[in-house]
Parts: C-alpha cells; structure tokens; sequence
C-alpha cells in the first residue's frame, strides 16, 4: 500500500490536521455544489470517532498570496456545517495568533476551519517556515485532498514531512482505486481519452499506450488521428499540424501491443448547435462541408463489445461534444454499457476530470462506476505517470 491512513496512526486527544478539498463553486455567497464537502464527511467523522479534533487547512480560488475577503472560506461554512451535523468554529487565519487562539479554545468532538492557505505567499511556495507554521497547530496531519496533491504546496507536501502523516478516507479510496486501474490492473485494460485537442495531452497518450492493453481515442482529438491516416474530416475541429505527432503515437502503439480504436462512422452537421440536422456517415465519408461531431452507432457497438472483452476501463474525455445533444449520444451509450458492467462484477471502472464526470452524471450512471474521480489536474497527472508532490510525501511515511 505503501501509506498510512486514518486507522494507523493515534488520534486521541490529538490536534488532527486534515488538509481537504472545498474549493466549491459559489454564487451570490452561496456554495451551489457541495460534492466536494460531502466527500470529505467520512474523513472527519472518523477522526471524531477516535477521539481527535479536526483542524481543517483548505484553499478557495486564486488570491495569489495575499487576504482576499471575496475568497474567504467563511462562505463554506453552513455547507460544512449542514454536512457534519455540527457546529463547524473558524479563524480568521491559518497561521499565527488567530490560528493558535481558536485551535486552543478547541474541545472534544469540535471541528475548526482554518482560513484560505493562499492568503499566504509561503503556501503555493512551499516555504518550509510556512510548512512549520501549520504543522505547530496539531499533532497529526492527514490528507484528504487529492485533488490539491498534484502541487508540491505547504499544506499538501511540506507539512507532510514534519509530522505523522496518513490518508483520509477520500485519499485512501481515490489511491487504492487508482492502483487497481493503472498500477496493478486486470487485463485486459482498456483506456478512454477523449477531449478537443492531441497537444493538450500527448504526456497521457504516450504514458498509456505503453501501459493499457486498448485505448480508445474519442471527441476532437479522434479527428486528428482520422485526417493523420488522410481521412477526409472537412471543417471537424482537428490539429492538422499535429499530424506527425499522430502517426507517431500509433507507431509506438504498435510497437507496444497496444491497439488504437478509432471511430468507425461518425455524426456529422454543418455546426455545432442544439436541434441542428445531422447524419451518420462511414468515417472515410465525412462532407467537405460538414463537421464531425460524436461517434456513430457502430463505434458504439464495437466499444460495448470490447467492453464485454475487458476487466478494468479507466475514463478521462467525452466521446462526442456531449455538452450539445444530439451528439451526447455515443458517451451517453458507452457510459451505460461500462455501468452495466461494473453492476455485473465484470469491470473495476475508474472515471476522471470534469468532463467526464459530468457525462457519467448525465448519463445517470456515476454510482454505478467503481470510483468516480472529482480531481482534475491530479487525475490526469497520475495517468499520464507523473509524481504527485502530496501523494509521494505520505508514502515516505508509510
């Protein structure tokens, strides 16, 4: 496993510091999406549970180093406070007096919300006096944010290093589910990329077709491989420029036992708009005039039926532009059929980044995937194989 996590380290009487993800979306100061918050739920009950208090350290927008009362955490807090059942105390700053002032008034089964970690320069620099602030405050330090690991900051990567350090219950799923699609799969793997453009993730295209056994190319990316092989795309969104880099990703895709699936016919409209009349055509067969917009029926039948074939499917980018029906309909099809094979026990199916996320949401099928990743840029690091700063820091106590 490789890190410690709630259940390892004790906790009782302990000042716990919980680093969580609640950067959520906020409108007229009302939070109007508190996944992220629910999320973190388990985590701090449990560490109710063995007897600590929960000090949660967090981030909230860009204030680039410096207070910014538009982006103070206090607009969380009856989110926070709905979500544990409790009453959820806040200081108005995660380090120094006002820090040490609330974390002392602290008593059992108390939850404090430290104020945004980037009202400090120190924190996105990872300065290691920033790092020693936080880490004064508690005794423990637990991380729960995946999501933010991806940077080496203070409160994900340097307070890590000075006290005993472990998983919270959000980490722990999100790692071990990620292990079992990537690190220790069962074959075969078959990977989904989607997405408008090659250049934006040719670090996770070269990283996968060295590591999964299918990977399927789907959105507009699936348009520049079609005209790389001199398929006729007419006014598709395509790098045509990126042809070469193309051709190269499906040579050593060949070379490494991995095959390419691309679409086989394709939904084609003169543009991209709700209600627009359109067709399918073979993927040899798109109009000068027309644009291509999603997969067609028989790529979906051909992914439902490697689907079938499969034992792990791990998802990052639509099929399609989803966001405009009708060309929803192929990530709509093949979410589905991914669905119905987790419920089956025939698939461990791992799901990551916004889009994708919110197609799996659409398609109503997210609590049927094995694990549904709400972490963007981490998710997508961790498949392209990068290190994660925060990640790496818990496994050096594990």
């Amino acid at each position: 496993m490789g890190w410690k996590t709630i259940d390892d380290i004790d906790m009782d009487g302990r000042t716990v510091l919980v680093r969580v993800d609640i950067n959520v979306p906020v409108e007229a100061g009302v939070v109007t999406d508190t996944t992220r918050i629910d999320r973190i739920v388990p985590t701090v009950q449990d560490i109710l549970k063995k007897g600590g208090r929960p000090v949660l350290l967090a981030h909230f927008g860009r204030p680039k180093g410096r207070p910014d009362p538009a982006m103070s955490l206090a607009v969380t807090l009856p989110a926070l406070e709905a979500a544990l059942g409790r009453k959820v105390a806040f200081a108005e700053d995660c380090v120094g007096a006002p820090a040490k002032k609330a974390v002392a008034a602290m008593q059992p089964g108390d939850v404090l919300l430290l104020e945004n970690t980037r009202f400090h320069a120190g924190e996105e620099a990872n300065d290691p006096a920033m790092a020693a602030a936080l880490a004064a405050l508690g005794q423990v330090y637990v991380n729960d944010a995946f999501s933010a690991s991806h940077r080496a900051h203070a409160s994900t990567e340097g307070i890590a290093r000075l006290l005993p350090a472990a998983a919270g219950r959000q980490m722990e799923a999100e790692l071990r589910a990620l292990e079992a699609a990537l690190g220790h799969p069962e074959r075969p793997l078959v990977a989904i990329v989607g997405g408008a453009k090659v250049s934006t993730k040719l670090d996770l295209l070269g990283n996968l077709v060295g590591r999964v056994d299918h990977l399927v190319i789907g959105g507009g990316m699936a348009n520049t491989f079609l005209a790389a092989r001199g398929l006729e795309v007419g006014r598709s969104l395509a790098e045509h420029e990126m042809a070469g880099t193309a051709r190269a990703i499906l040579e050593r895709a060949a070379a490494a036992g991995c095959s390419i699936h691309l679409p086989q016919d394709v939904v084609v409209a003169e543009a991209l708009a709700p209600g627009v009349a359109s067709r399918t055509v073979a993927a040899d067969a798109c109009p000068p005039d027309a644009m291509i917009l999603d997969a067609g029926p028989a790529t979906v039948a051909a992914l439902e039926a490697l689907f079938a074939t499969a034992r792990t499917v791990i998802w990052n980018g639509p099929l399609g532009a989803f966001e405009t029906p009708p060309f929803d309909r192929a990530t709509m099809a093949a979410a589905k059929a991914v669905a119905r094979l987790t419920r089956e026990g025939r698939l461990v199916s791992v799901a990551g980044g916004g889009d994708t996320v919110a197609a799996r949401n659409r398609a109503g099928v997210a609590g049927d995937f094995t694990f549904v990743s709400t972490a963007g840029g981490a998710f997508l690091e961790w498949m392209e194989g990068k290190e994660l700063p925060g990640v790496k820091a818990l496994m050096a106590q594990g």
